[in-house]
């Protein structure tokens, strides 16, 4: 039987990845992206099936199960078309183009993807699931490989059209139209999300929800700035509804990746390392806001879990974990009654039951996912004391849970998602003053720096099995650049000052369109693919242009790097009649636009050895503030402060007064006279919208 399966392997089995590696015992006869596969369709005159997905991806795992398993969608896959199998995590250049096209084509997209091309990479036709045969309204796999093979065959002339007309339609896509942003569009964004606000339940619009944790993000910037409370209030209420609802995991912490219901009951279960970075941001900065343990809390759970079950040996932090165990979806996050009452004995069983909607009919699947929807505890105040008395129960749960089946873990480690939590640990360093979670930081930026870059120093993208491979997208260099930038203000420790600096000229090198403006997503020393997009549009994460947009002009104040600013300011200008039309959908790059319109402020501490402790003080009480038009810097008068003068060497006129630690605010081109101590500092900050 070894033998038989051996011989069945296909192409697949030489990969790396995990999503690749699930397929390599299929019958069908899988190519990898690659000139392989695009010359054998060229040589044969065949259409290519190209699938693309992920390894915890549920519906992914449903249409292998029907089709992909199956003897007779094989023959046909085998003998008309050359099958074409992607990973979307490692190759999100392909999967940008190709998605593109099926939103286009249907109005819709998500994965598994499912895309015809001609031999030369050019797609015709486009969807995501399908079932093996037609049912639900759902045309059919094999139904529809029969017709495109019949048209292949028939009226390829007209397939050839079509795909020239898409392929010119998403090359067009790619371009920008200038313009000049302000404020206005600022409160037309905050006017939409007002407007598609759940009161009920938080979140925006209806079913299925996502966490979009950047809409968070600039609904608190917008309060910051403006002072509007319903901007806030709107944050906490979907910061409050999405930790109670059965998209946060009770037991081992971690959210899921999104809600298929109004109320965040129901988990596409699957866990992504990219979404607890962000969201364990968004916890941190509404802590900042309002001081309330609770977002504090539900961050501290986020990071133990990611630095319990999703970092390696080596420091890097895996992807993600899978929705289903045992070939069922949910099933490791799912209890009865009857088994907590085993657990945790009767009367504690059964309060904890009441207390997270654990009941004997379920809701979901005849198990109960936990969850506090109806506990009554609507306000975050209340909320962490009975999380506080409930701790131990959860913990015993989670001791016994841990005897199950685990889900599959996606143990690539990527550089994109890696720089997301990097960023938010650094994040976390500073507003709880935890060292252990800049530790995990650095530890997982030394890893990156050290195994995820070419002997001449380019980014690559993945890494497993002790291998480093592909050159990085647009979306590697500016993550990693934040968390970079995160960690200086972390520890300002230079090094990592340096560094983003480093990456980011390498990036606009690498990535910026010369000729007009904005960052393609691939580099200039890339494959060349059928198109070259510049995406903008958040989708899980925030695009790669929006953060690139931040990072430019944090650093543009960090270092005194005044070409930076003028790239952000080219930026804004390309994508305004974008952001104009659809404001909503770009909620990153309009914190970008909130910090250059803030004024951007630089905070200088500055100290003689003598005055380190009382600098610290200082530094501590500021990383705890929600500052988010500002920049912190630290320059003692020792060797850290000489290298970080050399990297901006504007702080060179930054003196200590008096003997004492001292702080300069500065704003447009010029610094307000310096204070000496937290009072002054704090009666500056205080009761000033962008002080």
């Amino acid at each position: 039987m070894e033998k038989m399966n051996k011989k069945r392997q296909n192409r697949l089995a030489f990969e790396k990845s995990p999503y690749l590696l699930q397929h390599k015992d299929n019958p069908v006869d899988w190519f990898p992206w690659g000139e392989e596969a695009f010359r054998k369709a060229r040589r044969e005159e065949k259409p290519v099936f190209l699938s693309i997905g992920y390894s915890t991806c549920h519906w992914c795992h449903v249409m292998e199960k029907e089709s992909f398993e199956d003897e007779e969608v094989a023959r046909v896959l085998n003998e008309h078309y050359v099958a074409v199998k992607v990973d979307r995590e490692e190759r999100p250049d392909l999967d940008h183009i190709y998605m593109t096209v099926c939103q286009a084509l249907t109005g819709q997209g998500g994965w598994p993807l499912t895309v015809f091309l001609t031999p030369e990479q050019k797609p015709f036709f486009a969807g995501t699931y399908f079932p093996k045969r037609s049912k639900w309204g759902r045309p059919g796999l094999l139904d529809i490989l029969e017709q495109i093979k019949e048209k292949w065959v028939n009226d390829r002339d007209h397939l050839n059209n079509v795909a020239e007309e898409i392929t010119r339609l998403i090359q067009r896509r790619a371009g920008g139209q200038g313009g000049e942003l302000n404020g206005e569009i600022l409160e037309q964004a905050y006017g939409w999300f007002q407007d598609r606000f759940d009161p009920l339940y938080g979140g925006f619009g209806e079913a299925p929800k996502f966490p979009s944790p950047h809409n968070l993000l600039f609904l608190l910037r917008h309060y910051r700035l403006t002072g509007q409370q319903k901007a806030l209030a709107m944050a906490e209420k979907t910061l409050l509804a999405m930790y109670k609802g059965g998209i946060y995991d009770h037991i081992g912490y971690g959210f899921a990746r999104y809600s298929t219901d109004r109320q965040w009951l129901i988990p596409h279960f699957e866990k992504m390392l990219c979404d607890n970075a962000l969201l364990a941001y968004a916890y941190l900065e509404a802590h900042q806001v309002t001081e309330s343990p609770f977002y504090a809390r539900v961050a501290d759970e986020i990071f133990s879990y990611v630095r319990r079950e999703m970092t390696s040996p080596e420091g890097g932090f895996y992807s993600a974990q899978d929705a289903d165990a045992e070939g069922v979806e949910g099933k490791f996050y799912l209890w009865t009654a009857e088994e907590v009452e085993e657990i945790l004995g009767e009367p504690e069983g059964k309060a904890f039951c009441r207390l997270y909607g654990i009941t004997g009919e379920g809701n979901f699947e005849g198990g109960s996912i936990p969850n506090l929807i109806k506990s009554g505890l609507d306000e975050s105040s209340i909320l962490v004391n009975v999380l506080e008395k409930s701790a131990r129960l959860r913990q015993k749960l989670d001791q016994e849970r841990k005897k199950r089946v685990h889900p599959h873990k996606d143990d690539k480690i990527l550089t994109a998602w890696n720089g997301l939590m990097i960023a938010a640990l650094a994040k976390g360093t500073q507003v709880l003053q935890n060292p252990a979670y800049a530790a995990a930081a650095a530890g997982a930026a030394a890893f990156i720096w050290g195994r995820l870059r070419s002997p001449e120093g380019r980014l690559l993208a993945r890494y497993r099995d002790g291998e480093a491979v592909l050159p990085a997208y647009l979306d590697d260099y500016a993550f990693l650049a934040w968390g970079l930038i995160e960690l200086y203000q972390a520890t300002f420790d230079p090094d990592y000052l340096q560094k983003a600096v480093e990456l980011t000229g390498q990036m606009i090198s690498l990535f910026w369109d010369e000729a007009s403006a904005g960052f393609f997503f691939s580099g200039k020393d890339a494959e060349q693919l059928i198109a070259r997009p510049k995406p903008l549009e958040d989708g899980a994460a925030p695009a790669g242009n929006s953060v690139a947009a931040l990072n430019l002009l944090r650093l543009a104040h960090l270092a005194g790097n005044q070409r930076f600013a003028d790239l952000a300011s080219r930026q804004m200008e390309f994508f305004a009649r974008d952001v104009e039309r659809f404001p909503q959908a770009y909620a990153f790059f309009l914190t970008a636009l909130q910090f250059a319109l803030g004024p951007p402020k630089e905070i200088i501490v500055v100290a003689g050895p003598p005055q380190e402790q009382e600098a610290k003080g200082l530094l501590e009480n500021l990383q705890k503030k929600f500052l988010p038009e500002a920049v912190l810097l630290y320059c003692p008068a020792d060797e850290r402060g000489a290298r970080l003068k050399e990297i901006a060497p504007f702080l060179g006129q930054h003196k200590p007064v008096d003997g004492k630690a001292t702080v300069y605010v500065c704003a447009n081109y010029a610094c307000q006279a310096p204070v000496t101590g937290w009072a002054q500092l704090q009666k500056m900050i205080n009761g000033q919208r962008g002080f």
